[in-house]
């Protein structure tokens, strides 16, 4: 009887402490706010994010890169069509001017198609023995005057030519200079094409001195010519004279 009393109790006692701690935690136990939590590390997330910013720090690193690029590109496009400061253009025209106004001045025969074949007509092959003497002489000495202007000339021309040596060559200096010290691909260019027409100025001074030597060698080629036919027709003339027939003269008797 003691023992299942006993028994009961403890059961009661078991039940009734169940009940009673489990009071005592729910009063021990604080109330947390919903909207409390902890913060987590996610470290996979955190690599991620610092391999994005990497990469766009370099993009911008690369476009930084790229402005310069362009930057210098234009810089060096304002270099290339930078013109040169220098130009002998003014120079080289008034040399051939001088030049072309010395050929203008040519004696007797000018440079001209019609001048030549109206005035080589008249003195050179028109020489004939049906011509008086005195038309020859006037001829020849025509021829002369031709040959002895022609000679001047080309000596003029060939002082003109010399006179231009010092000022191509210090036109040379300067745009060799220029050449080398240019900035950019332009003004080299420039002075490329300057000493290019520097070169066509002389090849024409040497064009026209070698005109003036010809000219002055053909008239007197052509007077040589002239003058054989020129001499050919005084002996015409002389021949048709009759041979001297000597005849008898009286003389008057001596008073003595």
């Amino acid at each position: 009887m003691m023992e299942k009393l006993f028994h009961i109790r403890t059961k009661d006692f078991r039940s009734g402490c169940v009940v009673a701690v489990g009071t005592a935690l729910v009063f021990l136990v604080p109330v947390v706010p919903a909207y409390a939590q902890w913060a987590v590390y996610d470290g996979a997330n955190h690599v991620q994010n610092v391999l994005i910013a990497a990469r766009t720090l370099q993009q911008i690193d690369n476009q930084i890169t790229s402005l310069a690029n362009q930057a210098q590109m234009l810089v060096n496009q304002g270099k290339n069509l930078a013109t040169l400061p220098l130009s002998t253009l003014s120079t080289l025209q008034s040399t051939i001017s001088q030049t072309t106004a010395l050929l203008a001045q040519a004696q007797n025969i000018a440079y001209s198609v019609q001048s030549v074949e109206q005035q080589y007509q008249q003195a050179y092959s028109s020489v004939s023995s049906g011509m008086s003497d005195s038309a020859l002489f006037s001829q020849a000495r025509t021829r002369w005057q031709n040959s002895v202007g022609g000679f001047e000339d080309a000596l003029k021309l060939q002082a003109r030519v010399v006179g231009n040596i010092p000022s191509d060559s210090s036109a040379m200096t300067q745009l060799v200079s220029a050449s080398q010290t240019s900035t950019g691909a332009l003004q080299a260019a420039q002075a490329g094409n300057q000493l290019l027409a520097l070169q066509s100025r002389q090849f024409s001074d040497i064009q026209a001195e070698l005109a003036a030597n010809g000219r002055a060698a053909d008239l007197e080629r052509a007077r040589q010519a002239a003058n054989e036919a020129g001499a050919e027709a005084q002996y015409q003339h002389f021949a048709q004279h009759d041979a001297y027939v000597p005849q008898a003269v009286a003389i008057p008797a001596s008073g003595y």
